[in-house]
């Protein structure tokens, strides 16, 4: 896979090929014989399928070298272990949390010691098996951004900036001046590879992530907003937001006890709104189940309204051109090709993607999470211990900001409890995000532009029509999916790379299972279509 910055990322084979069609398909084993029997012929598709995946050549995945770099495992994650004064984690400890790792043993695991009430979460489901698509083990990530680098430090910058920023209204992003501050704050860090305007950050591509449809129009998707069918339900999008102002683990003493396990108590506010700012993304994030936003807006896109003599039909976008289906005078699908599909890839492959995410995160790079690293900022700037920190970091008017309001360096945290017990890299939600969005844009037209599209008003309670460029299925879609892994960042749980890696990796998931099934369906097929996040057309 490639590097993870934005540039990489949107360059690929898109840039060779003009966007050209990039074909993904299983190679099938040569036969001997053609099967007889119904049994046969499954058993054949079975075969095949499992032969290719197992001469897959196995990628050489590893770390960014902080672990053996920093031994003591400070540049490492330890969220849940017993730790010291400093925050630091008890050396024997982590290194019972490697040794069960490496054995997979469950003894090994009930023999770590834990640090206070709360439990490390499925790190066994790292050695889990998957009888469709990639193994979780035959996927890679690039390394992320090492502890003292440049790039790690412009990541904590922007975590900083998120959590002050976190009660601005998107739609005043324009008129604010600590926006404004941010975005200039960010423009000067040599390796922040967010979308640039003029090799500069604006107020309109702050916090972006890095396809063309994240940055066209408002910043949150339509599918976060839009009323969805539920069936007999119609779903109004309102999210239970959490107190303006109200950030955790500021205090030394919290995060210390929250480090070694303690837990805390949710805390939220009564009020329900559309998302209109940061602080309401990350609310929906804490307590979305895990494809929740995929499959909602896979409703919407079967309910999409048609304005037909002042009624309302529902008729749903169309499927995509190379859908079987589409354009039959005869027959629709269902089963294959139709609603009842569509909703259970959509759901399906958040789960593989998941098992590839664990994979990754507790057995190659066990990345610490951004408020482990708040805590070396603040120690480091207290004078309790000497970090290696990237002087951009360090000399960031954000740190300043953060001290004056919360008497401590360390990152403001939405959540009470913090980050989960599993490490950051890559993201869970971003690897939902980018195989869920990759099914909808393989069923569905991406070029459709989104009916009646909107714009949430500042207070967060009604919506408004949208009249600025036209919104389309693809980019929201990719949009969507980029509000779904950021959201976590704005909650500072997570890193931009946990989920731009964290993307390309669910993408690359799903598109293994879709080929794995081509062969299972009787229709004459040419094999879906879509557009990845880099840009380069596929058929599947």
């Amino acid at each position: 896979m490639s590097k993870l910055d934005r540039r990489s990322l949107l360059k690929g084979a898109a840039a060779a090929a003009g966007g050209a069609l990039v074909t993904h398909a299983l190679p099938l084993e040569a036969k001997t014989a053609a099967p007889t029997t119904r049994a046969e012929k499954a058993y054949r598709i079975r075969v095949e399928a499992a032969r290719c995946r197992r001469d897959h050549s196995l990628p050489a995945s590893a770390g960014n070298g902080d672990e053996k770099r920093y031994p003591s495992g400070m540049g490492s994650f330890s969220k849940g272990l017993p730790h010291d004064a400093r925050g630091e984690v008890d050396a024997s400890a982590y290194a019972a949390l490697l040794k069960a790792l490496r054995s997979g043993d469950r003894a090994d695991f009930d023999a770590v010691p834990m640090g206070g009430a709360l439990r490390l979460v499925n790190p066994q489901a790292s050695l889990a098996f998957t009888l469709e698509g990639l193994d979780p083990h035959c996927t890679t990530c690039a390394p992320a951004p090492a502890f003292a680098s440049a790039a790690q430090a412009a990541e904590a910058v922007e975590l900083y900036w998120m959590a002050a920023t976190r009660d601005v209204p998107f739609s005043e992003y324009d008129a604010s001046p600590l926006i404004a501050r941010a975005a200039e704050d960010l423009s000067h860090l040599s390796a922040y590879d967010a979308p640039k305007e003029e090799r500069r950050i604006t107020p309109r591509t702050i916090y972006r992530g890095a396809t063309k449809g994240d940055l066209t129009g408002p910043y949150v998707s339509q599918f976060l907003w839009k009323e969805a069918p539920y069936g007999a339900i119609r779903l109004v999008q309102h999210v239970r937001t959490a107190t303006p102002g109200l950030d955790y683990l500021t205090r030394y003493d919290d995060w210390l006890a929250v480090q070694n396990g303690a837990a805390e108590t949710l805390k939220h506010a009564s009020a329900y709104r559309y998302i209109r700012s940061l602080r309401d993304l990350a609310a929906y994030v804490q307590l979305d189940f895990t494809y929740q936003a995929f499959e909602t807006a896979c409703l919407i896109l079967f309910g999409m309204q048609r304005t037909t003599d002042s009624q309302f039909v529902y008729k749903g976008a169309p499927w995509d051109p190379a859908n079987p289906y589409r354009g039959s005078k005869t027959q629709t699908g269902f089963v294959t090709f139709g609603v009842a599909q569509a909703l259970d890839l959509v759901t399906r492959v958040a789960h593989h993607a998941l098992e590839a995410a664990w994979y990754h995160k507790w057995l190659v790079h066990r990345r610490l999470r951004p408020e482990e690293f708040g805590g070396r900022v603040h120690n480091h700037h207290a004078g309790a211990a000497r970090y290696p920190l990237h002087d951009e970091l360090l000399g960031s008017p954000v740190l300043d900001l953060t001290a004056e309001a919360h008497g401590t360096c360390l990152l403001p945290m939405a959540y009470a409890e913090g980050a989960p017990l599993h490490p950051a890299y890559p993201a869970g939600h971003a690897v939902i995000a980018g195989a869920c969005a990759a099914v909808l844009k393989a069923f569905f037209d991406e070029t459709f532009p989104i009916d009646d599209p909107v714009i949430v008003a500042s207070d967060g309670l009604i919506l408004q029509p949208w009249n600025g460029a036209p919104l389309t299925v693809g980019g929201e879609l990719d949009k969507l999916a980029t509000n779904i892994a950021f959201g976590r960042n704005a909650a500072g749980v997570h890193w931009r790379t946990d989920g731009l890696a964290g993307l390309l990796l669910g993408e690359e998931i799903a598109i293994s299972v879709l080929e794995d099934l081509r062969a299972c369906w009787h229709e004459d097929f040419g094999g879906f279509r879509l557009t990845r996040f880099d840009g380069r057309a596929v058929a599947v």
